[in-house]
């Protein structure tokens, strides 16, 4: 199993959601090949300061390590399962990441690491690299864009993945950044999926608290009974037949009253695409370990 992403916008107002992250039904012998290395949620406080709890994983801990439940409140959340493809198991190197006050999680590989850390010494973003992953130093080098665009987040993501796709080797570049008035998500290329649901609050589902579950991670929130939200995951969640699966180069922005602006922002595969069969057998076990591509 890959990476997992989940992300939630509820909107103005802050609901309260509960998560349960790795609650999946294996076996201790599947779990022993394919335990992950990390989990993470990022939400926002009533002052719209980013919070992150997260906590590394290794495979030696006993099977009782692989729940994970809390109760949070926020008006936007975002929940990462890591399977290591760069850095060690550790604090650091786990997403989330919170750069200026935003919230990033990906799902991906990309390589040429070390042009990647000259253009972000170029644009003065070096310093926000704390760990040794790919993708926090991909997040930097957003980052540092959302700067010189003035804060335009949607210029900035952009910038920076036009830069990575021209220079260097991408295998998928999946993301979702949350502020606390907004969500955005990118599927590119077309390596692995991204889904997004659009829940109306008068939808006949409505009815139900919003429920959602993967084998990784399962959130429910009653608050979320009759309002309007809107999810993106890497897998469909529920049976709401709400589902669509966003398009290669698909750039998708939530906004604070849940409107969804779309477009493709990226037409043209990366200059540089790793297949499958190029990638390390880490990288490899880490975007595919159960099918084995």
């Amino acid at each position: 199993m890959m990476c997992r992403l989940f992300g939630l916008h509820a909107g103005h107002e802050a609901a309260k959601a509960t998560f349960w992250l790795l609650r999946a039904p294996n076996s201790l012998s599947r779990q022993s090949h394919y335990e992950p290395d990390g989990t993470g949620i990022g939400t926002f406080d009533k002052q719209g300061k980013a919070l992150i709890e997260k906590e590394p994983l290794t495979a030696w801990k006993d099977q009782d390590f692989a729940t994970a439940a809390r109760e949070l409140e926020s008006t936007t959340f975002l929940a990462h399962v890591r399977y290591a493809t760069a850095g060690d198991h550790s604090a650091v190197n786990t997403h989330p990441f919170q750069q200026d006050n935003r919230i990033f999680a990906h799902n991906g590989v990309l390589g040429g690491l070390e042009e990647l850390d000259q253009r972000l010494e170029y644009r003065g973003a070096k310093d926000l690299v704390k760990g040794e992953t790919d993708s926090e130093r991909m997040f930097a080098l957003i980052t540092a864009e959302i700067r010189h665009a003035d804060g335009d987040v949607t210029v900035g993501i952009t910038q920076a993945v036009n830069w990575i796709a021209e220079n260097l080797p991408v295998y998928s570049l999946n993301l979702i950044i949350t502020t606390a008035s907004d969500l955005w998500a990118l599927r590119y290329p077309e390596t692995h999926d991204l889904f997004v649901l659009e829940r109306q609050a008068d939808a006949a589902t409505d009815a139900e608290a919003l429920s959602v579950h993967s084998q990784r991670i399962r959130a429910h929130s009653p608050a979320l009974t009759h309002r309007h939200a809107v999810v993106v995951s890497t897998e469909e969640m529920t049976t709401d037949p709400g589902w669509r699966l966003m398009e290669p180069g698909e750039l998708l922005h939530v906004s604070a009253d849940l409107a969804i602006y779309t477009h493709i922002a990226f037409a043209q595969q990366p200059r540089t695409q790793i297949m499958y069969e190029q990638l390390s057998r880490a990288d490899a076990a880490a975007q595919h370990p159960e099918t084995g591509h």
